[in-house]
């Protein structure tokens, strides 16, 4: 007896939905609709891909689970069904081959989204699976039926056996992503944590000086520390502060001290590779005629930046002090006076609450209504992690949806014919 077809509406077309309806899709009994606000899909995901599209990470899968502190047991879970090595075999499956950074970074070779992002879209133009553009959602009605804004400000009314709610977080709002949900999502009576900004840029009161000769500046190769954790990277001055790899990846513990405090002091290693032994060893070589600054860099190899953090947060006579000078530079007391704004963030922490959800994503207080990607309260360092995580939470979503509707069996991962 052939079965009946049911509807699945995805609201949300970034790479959470889209991977849930290319797993949906493989159920031929389903017609998939998916719904986006922006007049095309997976906008951020393009913009990710600007500086070369970071898909996962290479390094051993206990280190990877730790990066979703302090949700690890949970992703680890995930990341069992959609792992680092799933990714790479997705994006193959596409026709687009990656490879492995210095870093670890896992990247598509070409190092952009578009073709990927191309590819993805051909695969998911298939007869059941719809695209509704610049339809915004507004509410759910008690009935199921969801409202949107159409294209020309006109109501739009869906009814869906089951419903994905996929539409990102807070940050990149320009895109998309700007936490319009929250309100309507709160009144159903859904726990949501408020959002704050993730893997973002901190300020810093920077001297006039300082601040005209070193603005846009890379600072290469330190170590940051802050209540016992670590990362080394690069950062970059800005007018307002510092940007970069290494402090995203201490963003929660520095969001979370800034909290109710006027500013918060980290460690920065400007020499990393040399222990603080050496350094003082070759601080101690006879200094002669040379300046401080001249004898720093030749002794030490200090590139300008480093020097002028190095002035602007010492006094004048710790610069001179050599004797003390290496303590410093080993561990420069940086102090940063608040963080930068959620608009501005790379992504969002807060969002909907697993304590809401059953082990499905599904909502438990609203059956067939299901939620992933950065609408759910986690956030993760850049590296691969954001985007990792946001696939194989739309993957254990979509399976969700198809036991809700009853289809048990499992069509994996691999390409339709």
């Amino acid at each position: 007896m052939a079965l009946s077809r049911k509807t699945v509406a995805i609201v949300g077309a970034g790479p959470a939905g889209l991977i849930a309806a290319e797993i949906l899709s493989r159920h031929d009994t389903l017609d998939i609709h998916i719904f986006e606000k922006k007049p095309s899909a997976a906008r951020k995901f393009l913009i990710a891909g600007r500086g070369g599209l970071n898909l996962t990470h290479s390094e051993p899968i206990d280190d990877f689970i730790q990066k979703y502190e302090p949700h690890k047991d949970r992703f680890g879970a995930y990341l069992k069904r959609f792992s680092p090595q799933d990714m790479i075999a997705w994006a193959l499956s596409l026709g687009v081959e990656t490879f492995k950074g210095s870093s670890g970074r896992i990247f598509p070779k070409g190092l952009k989204a578009t073709p990927l992002l191309r590819a993805w879209l051909s695969r998911l133009s298939r007869d059941n699976i719809h695209f509704h553009l610049k339809h915004s959602w507004i509410e759910t009605k008690d009935d199921g039926t969801l409202i949107f804004s159409g294209p020309e400000d006109e109501n739009v009314d869906f009814l869906a056996d089951a419903v994905l709610f996929a539409m990102g977080g807070a940050s990149y709002p320009h895109l998309g992503s700007d936490g319009a949900w929250v309100s309507p999502m709160s009144a159903q009576g859904i726990s949501i944590t408020p959002f704050a900004p993730s893997n973002c840029g901190f300020t810093v009161s920077w001297s006039d000086p300082f601040l005209s000769r070193f603005e846009g500046e890379p600072i290469k190769n330190i170590r940051l520390s802050f209540q016992n954790q670590e990362a080394y990277g690069d950062l970059v001055i800005t007018k307002t502060g510092l940007e970069g790899g290494v402090l995203y990846a201490l963003s929660r513990p520095l969001r979370e001290a800034l909290e109710g405090r006027a500013d918060i002091v980290l460690s920065m290693d400007l020499k990393p590779e040399m222990a603080l032994e050496m350094v003082a060893k070759n601080l101690s070589a006879p200094r002669g005629k040379n300046s401080a600054s001249n004898f720093l860099r030749k002794k030490l190899r200090l590139s300008p930046v480093k020097i002028g953090l190095l002035r602007e947060f010492t006094d004048a006579g710790q610069f001179q002090d050599l004797s003390q000078l290496a303590g410093i530079i080993k561990s420069l007391p940086v102090r940063l006076t608040g963080i930068n704004a959620i608009s501005r963030a790379i992504s969002s922490a807060g969002g909907i609450s697993f304590s809401s959800l059953d082990e499905n994503l599904m909502i438990r207080d609203l059956p067939g209504r299901f939620v992933a990607g950065e609408m759910l309260d986690w956030e993760a360092p850049t590296g691969g992690y954001l985007l990792q995580g946001s696939f194989a939470t739309g993957v254990i979503a979509a399976e969700g949806i198809a036991q809700y509707l009853g289809l048990s069996e499992n069509p994996g991962m691999g390409t339709k014919p």
